[in-house]
């Protein structure tokens, strides 16, 4: 049995992108099979796996227009179970091209379908938007992770998020759960850091992960390696949390 799983906020700078390539990579190390699909126009989940997104052809773009078959755009990545399909600049496109296709909503889904026999967790980066591609994401998954930093404005526009969840769950995608709330970029040495992680599990009660991440500056410079953070410093701090969040979450769904 395969679940879908997308990573959403449509705030940028929350860690979305890291806690999508470090979840899957985190798992895949479990020796789990995990595919990762790319669908931010930024293509930064796909750099951050060791991709040019300049030189990346077949990629969730041409999948999801129908221009090639979702087989050939999936990639290997160094760990021998993680799989990527790749984003490149042409999603920019896609958000105003998908307006005019029949069942606009449900592209991704429909291609994620023909994948779920060869893995047993597909992650979706979604963009920090909620357009249409992040529609399909949501439209495409049995839950979503909301990664959310321990900052001031941490809960400012979560309302229009929840709002969008309940309307695809209505509308779109029935099953849609929250698969947790996760706290990111942890400061231990400030006051606010600790505010927030209160404030956000007052307002999520029993929603919120027990991992929490830390701003740590190997998690910030793994990307630019095109490493996650498992193969760029796999004794930082940064590497233990995802390594737990990794095993909360296959805690949880077994």
């Amino acid at each position: 049995m395969c679940k879908v799983i997308s990573i959403t906020n449509q705030k940028g700078g929350v860690g979305k992108t890291t806690t999508a390539i470090n979840l899957a990579s985190g798992l895949a190390e479990m020796f789990q099979d995990v595919l990762l699909i790319d669908i931010d126009s930024q293509a930064n989940a796909t750099q951050g796996l060791g991709f040019n997104k300049k030189s990346v052809t077949c990629s969730i773009y041409e999948v999801i227009m129908g221009e090639i078959k979702v087989n050939k755009g999936v990639r290997s990545t160094n760990n021998g179970l993680l799989d990527i399909i790749p984003a490149n600049v042409n999603l920019n496109g896609a958000k105003i091209e998908l307006i005019d296709l029949d069942n606009r909503e449900f592209r991704l889904k429909n291609v994620i379908e023909e994948l779920k026999g060869s893995y047993k967790y597909i992650i979706i980066d979604s963009p920090p938007s909620l357009d249409l591609l992040t529609v399909n994401a949501l439209t495409a998954s049995d839950s979503t992770l909301v990664p959310i930093q321990c900052e001031y404005y941490a809960l400012e526009g979560l309302g229009q998020l929840l709002n969008t969840l309940s309307k695809i769950r209505k509308n779109l995608n029935t099953v849609l759960e929250i698969e947790g709330i996760l706290l990111t970029m942890h400061d231990k040495r400030t006051n606010l850091s600790f505010d927030v992680i209160d404030e956000v599990k007052k307002y999520f009660k029993g929603t919120v992960s027990d991992t929490i991440i830390p701003r740590n500056i190997r998690l910030a410079e793994a990307p630019s390696f095109g490493e996650s953070i498992f193969e760029y410093a796999p004794y930082s701090s940064g590497a233990k949390a995802y390594r737990d969040l990794a095993k909360e979450f296959l805690d949880s769904n077994y």
